[in-house]
């Protein structure tokens, strides 16, 4: 779970990582939600390959840290990058 400042930060984190809710591997299942300020992101995988979770987990990570760094340079707040 992923807490911002204000609702309009959690609502562009969402809509930036909501894409991976579309298209997974068999086996595995990405689904994203916005709950007020907070971004949860629950991750279900039955199968045998924990290369496959990993990598979904760190594609999920770097998305986020995208979209944080983009709302932080549109603001005009360099600490974040």
């Amino acid at each position: 779970m992923l807490v911002y400042d204000d609702e309009a930060e959690a609502e562009a984190i969402f809509k930036a990582v909501s894409p991976d809710n579309a298209e997974t591997p068999n086996g595995l299942i990405v689904e994203t939600q916005k709950i007020d300020r907070k971004v949860v992101t629950t991750i279900k995988y039955y199968g045998d390959n924990i290369a496959t979770l990993l990598s979904t987990i760190d594609d999920l990570l770097k998305c986020v840290l995208t979209a944080e760094k983009t709302i932080s340079i549109l603001r005009g707040d360099f600490s974040r990058i």
